[in-house]
């Protein structure tokens, strides 16, 4: 496990834009179909967007049709951590990055094999390296 990154509110804003910043330090959402990165079909990895954290290879991601980029499984379960998320009346799993704790997305159990996983994943919250 890497080391925690704890910053303060105002540290996060000198890095962050606005909209990274209410979604990924606020627990936000951006409106499906809107992101930059979900018809993104490049090779490469998708890190977070406050700490440069390794989470989503381009090989895991999907189509899923939801309007966010979706990935079957993380590059490794360790760079991702898991709350519940009671909000809005329902009950959800929340995934935010293990390093700096950023809200990434969700995680359904209705995503394609090999894990059967759909990680629903706000761009605002990743940024995204080519493979060279």
């Amino acid at each position: 496990m890497s080391k925690k990154i704890i910053k303060t509110k105002g540290e996060w804003l000198e890095v962050l834009t606005e909209e990274q910043f209410r979604v990924a330090r606020n627990h936000g959402t951006e409106p499906a179909f809107s992101g930059r990165l979900d018809k993104h079909w490049a090779k490469g990895v998708y890190r977070c967007i406050c700490c440069d954290h390794a989470l989503f290879s381009s090989d895991a991601k999907f189509d899923s049709g939801s309007g966010w980029p979706s990935f079957f499984a993380p590059i490794d379960e360790g760079n991702i951590g898991k709350t519940v998320d009671s909000s809005f009346f329902m009950r959800r799993t929340e995934v935010h990055c293990e390093r700096c704790d950023a809200h990434l997305g969700h995680v359904f159990p209705d995503g394609p094999q090999p894990t059967g996983l759909r990680y629903c994943i706000n761009s605002a919250s990743l940024d995204f390296i080519d493979k060279k």
